[in-house]
């Protein structure tokens, strides 16, 4: 589902589609970064974005379900946390540059090509020294994992990922594959993902 109109169908047919905690391999990526301009590129409904916000980060969170966006917006409002929350789309969002110190893309999942342009759109506004961190579903996952989309077209890995990064004029300083605990009708399973994370040097 790549669609806003399929997403916002979703969103619409449940109180709240994501959990509200911080993706966990966002936390191990970010929590020592001291506090800056951040970019949540196809937030969702903003638990990344309202997790940074609460730790001092200035915070932009971008998506393309209208629905969402108005979720992360009452949602930080709801915990006392200042950010922006702008409907757009992540392959038409082009930062001004040097903007951001982070740009975080969390299970964005788009055919390659698509998600070459949205990093590209998403490196595009980082400083100097800023930082890259994709986390999503890897290629792997449908196979030998739980969860995440079906089609393969909508997964990659971190090789592709980092090469996508190292052409963009970044320096990878992790790309690698993770796996982490879902609690499932048959218990505990694990998924697999990937988290790559590259410098603007």
């Amino acid at each position: 589902m790549t669609d806003s109109a399929t997403w916002t169908e979703r969103y619409a047919a449940a109180a709240m589609v994501w959990d509200t905690t911080p993706n966990q391999f966002v936390v191990e990526a970010c929590t020592n970064l001291p506090p800056g301009r951040a970019l949540d590129l196809g937030a969702g409904e903003g638990r990344n974005a309202i997790w940074l916000a609460g730790r001092g980060w200035t915070v932009t969170a971008v998506d393309f379900a209208s629905i969402a966006v108005g979720r992360i917006a009452s949602h930080a409002a709801l915990q006392s946390v200042r950010l922006d929350a702008i409907v757009a789309n992540a392959l038409n969002y082009h930062p001004a540059p040097d903007s951001f110190d982070l740009a975080l893309l969390c299970y964005l999942q788009l055919p390659v090509g698509q998600l070459r342009k949205a990093i590209s759109n998403a490196v595009s506004g980082l400083d100097v020294g800023g930082r890259l961190v994709v986390v999503a579903h890897d290629e792997s996952n449908l196979p030998n994992g739980v969860g995440g989309p079906k089609d393969p077209d909508l997964l990659t890995n971190a090789d592709t990922v980092a090469k996508i990064a190292t052409e963009l004029g970044l320096q990878v300083v992790r790309a690698e594959l993770v796996t982490r605990e879902v609690r499932t009708d048959l218990g505990l399973q694990q998924a697999l993902d990937y988290v790559v994370e590259a410098v603007h040097a």
